[in-house]
């Protein structure tokens, strides 16, 4: 019992985050374009893939990974991992979290990725068809692989504590700040958690093609219309987060500013785009994470819609919000930034709880961008940003292959 009382004591504080999103390189600027709704889905222009059934995602521009990361890293990674690099940068800068007096036995790392290294890959396959294996770089078995972000940002930053990788589909994005958390409980001092995408190299917009949820539309702002009448499947994006997560009593002893809190996680697991099925699934996968949160229905402030876009899937998620939430569900703000900048696989939760955390921070749920009439019975907040209060907040995700997670979040002003 007391050592049951010690883990939960120690609480898993937000301390620092980092953002490389479609739009916004920074948190300023991410938090900027998703409180005004400002929409950034375009047609496609990276080279090889302008002319696939997909057409249109959410792209990073304006990211120069050579100005941040080092040479070395640079020529054995991917671009999903420099997008891990560079925003663990920015997560630990914000964090101040000083490294240099920490154990390196006290500080982990784990992500999420499900597209893995595509545009590394495919380059080298290249070489290796074209020229011969001599032409095939050695970092080609490291560089494509999911475990690669967790590596180099651990390698990188010389962190030797509990390190990880989550082999998931797209709800691997709240199940690695799940993990982060686990990890505190049990003794780590801060964990480096999120996940990164780069799925819009040729390869790996071949990979998805194969997926019905898929949007083909090509025209930007009919691309990703979720909870709508219109909902043609979702647009792919690229990007992600990083945040540092750190035990309570740690960040509170060193005086850093907490953001927001870490509080509950639910998971289940209802089969591949089995979406009635999600309803049941993600229903109970809400009452679990708010168990673990000790937080009643009504305290729920704003709701963080996974939102894929695929009619049977968005009526579902609609359906378990309600099972979940009781009258609560059809009253609580629920919003779907992702909806503006694309749905980035596993980074997309966790681009989702940034949000949910800044919008904790400063008082407004963020909009539905493209979206305008709802069909479903919810309080989807569309057009502009609405002022409130939330305190507390809950984030949800279903993966294609089926999982289906709930992750609570609190304010720093909220009770743990």
């Amino acid at each position: 019992m007391n050592a049951a009382m010690n883990t939960r004591s120690r609480g898993a504080a937000v301390t620092g985050i980092g953002v490389i999103a479609p739009n916004g390189v920074g948190t300023d600027a991410f938090w900027k374009a998703t409180r005004e709704g400002i929409p950034c889905l375009d047609r496609i222009s990276r080279e090889g893939s302008e002319h696939f059934p997909v057409r249109v995602a959410g792209q990073v521009r304006g990211f120069d990974p050579g100005s941040v990361i080092e040479e070395r890293f640079l020529v054995q990674t991917d671009r999903f991992t420099h997008f891990a690099m560079a925003s663990a940068d920015l997560a630990l800068d914000d964090a101040r979290l000083p490294v240099d007096d920490m154990s390196p036995f006290a500080v982990g790392v784990v992500t999420a990725a499900g597209s893995g290294g595509g545009e590394f890959g495919q380059r080298e396959l290249q070489q290796l068809y074209g020229k011969g294996p001599r032409h095939v770089g050695p970092y080609q078995s490291i560089a494509w692989f999911y475990a690669a972000s967790t590596g180099q940002v651990s390698i990188r930053g010389g962190f030797k504590g509990p390190c990880g990788v989550v082999a998931n589909d797209e709800a691997g994005g709240l199940e690695a700040l799940a993990h982060a958390r686990r990890s505190i409980r049990r003794g780590a001092d801060a964990m480096v958690a999120g996940a990164t995408e780069a799925s819009l190299a040729p390869y790996s917009v071949v990979c998805m093609l194969g997926w019905d949820e898929l949007s083909r539309a090509r025209d930007a702002g009919r691309a990703y219309l979720p909870f709508t009448e219109d909902a043609c499947g979702f647009a792919p994006g690229e990007g992600g987060a990083m945040l540092v997560v750190e035990e309570e009593g740690a960040a509170r002893r060193r005086g850093v500013r907490i953001r927001g809190f870490i509080a509950g996680y639910g998971s289940t697991f209802t089969g591949a785009s089995r979406w009635e099925r999600s309803r049941e699934g993600l229903a109970q996968a809400i009452r679990v994470a708010l168990e673990d949160a000790e937080c009643a229905p009504e305290e729920i402030d704003v709701v963080f819609a996974d939102a894929l876009g695929v009619p049977e899937a968005d009526r579902a998620e609609a359906l378990a919000i309600a099972d979940a939430l009781g009258p609560h569900g059809t009253r609580v703000p629920v919003t779907a930034p992702k909806a503006g900048f694309g749905r980035v696989h596993c980074a997309a939760p966790t681009l989702d709880v940034v949000a949910a955390v800044l919008a904790m921070e400063h008082r407004v749920v963020p909009p539905t961008p493209y979206v305008t009439d709802v069909c479903h019975d919810l309080d989807l907040v569309t057009r502009s940003s609405r002022p409130a209060e939330p305190r507390t907040a809950l984030v949800l995700s279903r993966g294609l292959m089926g999982c289906n997670a709930a992750l609570v979040l609190r304010g720093p002003e909220g009770d743990y």
